[in-house]
């Protein structure tokens, strides 16, 4: 190799030194630490500060993708709605379809719990995986025959037992032991010690929080699909 080509080699190789071989931050890897954040610190410990810290970068840095706490909470929005089961609205049933979407809507969100306040209240504009998802419930609904007008309706009034629910997921097992004041309320204590005796046959079934999303669950749809659905539509 003659000494030009070997000034050009290593031109080249302080060239590729100096570039790093992939972007420093991208929207999965700031959602991803955020994330991981709200798992270990809570909502609170989701801060810009944070977050940059975790991401091994100065704040500039993260501001060059995203401008505010705002915006990163929508990545993380998008990213939880985006892993929501939709696939029963193609072709399923709509009782079916919509217990599929709520099962898997409460199992995404009793992971993420801290995060339960925030998103439930955020908007869903810019969101695209948040957007494909209830457009997905929507078309589910009008090929059931819901009127427009009551599918949104519909749609919050399970979104907020779905929360609920998610919380229900990670509460204690005592919750319902009254104590010193079991005597006082004899048959509130037997009703929970008599708890899931009876037993319900469905695999779905794990626990009493389950048991109780099931009940729920079952409830809302037949009232929901009695009072908004097809058959309640008025005739014309």
């Amino acid at each position: 190799m003659d000494p030009v080509e070997i000034v050009q080699k290593e031109v080249q190789e302080r060239r590729r030194a100096g570039r790093p071989p992939r972007a420093l931050l991208s929207s999965a890897r700031i959602t991803r630490a955020a994330l991981k954040l709200v798992t270990n610190d809570g909502y609170k410990g989701l801060t810009m500060a944070a977050l940059a810290k975790s991401l091994n970068v100065a704040p500039s840095a993260l501001y060059n993708h995203v401008s505010s706490k705002q915006d990163v909470l929508l990545l993380v929005e998008d990213h939880l709605m985006g892993k929501v089961d939709v696939s029963g609205f193609a072709g399923l049933p709509w009782t079916e379809a919509v217990t599929r979407w709520a099962r898997s809507y409460r199992d995404v969100f009793a992971s993420h719990l801290p995060l339960i306040p925030v998103i439930a209240l955020l908007p869903v504009t810019n969101a695209p995986a948040t957007i494909t998802m209830y457009e997905a419930v929507t078309r589910g609904f009008q090929g059931a025959g819901w009127p427009e007008e009551t599918i949104i309706d519909a749609v919050v009034a399970l979104e907020s037992f779905i929360y609920g629910s998610a919380y229900d997921v990670n509460a204690p097992a005592d919750i319902f032991d009254a104590g010193d004041l079991a005597p006082t309320a004899p048959r509130f204590t037997a009703a929970v010690a008599r708890r899931g005796a009876g037993g319900t046959g469905n695999a779905e079934i794990r626990n009493d929080a389950d048991a109780a999303f099931e009940l729920g669950l079952r409830a809302m749809v037949a009232g929901l699909a009695a009072t908004l659905g097809p058959s309640a539509a008025p005739r014309h």
